[in-house]
């Protein structure tokens, strides 16, 4: 770390130590002259030595390892942005995104994908479990609601159910541009184990899904096009997007763009055949 680095990684530390309240943690509160817990205090909780610790705080203690970040991270009982930042000052990068179940997603980011009226949107976990979506998506899709949210997963549909198998121009790129990207997602996400059911499981359902995760393709989503052939109104170009979720690390957007004026007319007709929502 530079020496300005330095003095933010140190300061930072402080700000936090200072913040917490001892009581909470039921340490005793006579004799501090101070707020919050002492050093020797985060130093005793984040497993390190409370010399080493007092340097770091002075900006002498040279740069942790992402372990030791880690446990103060804890010690001082960060939020996931909170150690995002102590990471950035202390290693100069970003720490591992730490997997999360899929919980579903804000009230805020369901308004941001019900504002893409012609637009099919997803959001995905690291594991391609599909926890949102707006109209459109169902319009042009599937309708995920329909769906028991334990087979909401993007892999399983493309390999076990035949409807989605048979709206892909060619569905075995699809396949394979699936399994490679899926892989870097939940190896990125610390998903490892997490995806392990999932894959013995989809290998015993699909001879092909084991053969391509036997060939360890590792894809990027990035951009690209997508093409369809809807069985109601034909064939249908989307140009798809992937985005972070701020503050969501494991969760990704998918955003699905009609490619024409051609191609938008034939998902409002889709959506306009929808059943009117409920109020």
């Amino acid at each position: 770390m530079s020496a300005m680095q330095d003095n933010q990684f140190g300061d930072y530390l402080k700000d936090r130590r200072a913040k917490l309240d001892p009581a909470s943690f039921g340490l005793p509160l006579r004799r501090r002259r101070t707020p919050g817990l002492r050093r020797e205090e985060v130093a005793q909780r984040a497993h390190v030595s409370a010399t080493w610790y007092t340097w770091l705080e002075q900006g002498r203690g040279g740069a942790p390892s992402a372990n030791v970040l880690d446990r103060i991270a804890g010690a001082l009982m960060l939020t996931d942005a909170e150690r995002e930042h102590l990471f950035l000052l202390g290693l100069g990068r970003q720490p591992e995104v730490r997997y999360r179940a899929a919980e579903g997603v804000t009230p805020r980011l369901q308004r941001v994908l019900d504002a893409l009226p012609f637009s099919p949107a997803i959001v995905r976990t690291a594991t391609w479990d599909v926890v949102a979506w707006n109209r459109a998506a169902v319009a042009v899709l599937t309708d995920y609601a329909m769906i028991p949210p334990e087979r909401r997963n993007i892999l399983r549909m493309i390999f076990c159910d035949p409807r989605v198998r048979a709206v892909q121009y060619d569905w075995e790129s699809v396949a394979r541009f699936v399994v490679g990207t899926f892989r870097a997602d939940a190896v990125r996400a610390g998903a490892s184990k997490e995806i392990e059911a999932l894959i013995a499981d989809l290998s015993r359902q699909s001879p092909e899904f084991a053969a391509m995760w036997r060939e360890r393709d590792v894809r990027t989503h990035g951009e690209g096009t997508k093409q369809l052939r809807h069985p109601v109104v034909g064939p249908i170009a989307l140009e798809f997007s992937g985005f972070a979720v701020d503050g969501r690390a494991d969760l990704n957007m998918v955003i699905y763009s009609p490619a024409t004026p051609e191609d938008q007319a034939r998902i409002e007709s889709l959506i306009r055949a929808l059943p009117k929502p409920a109020r």
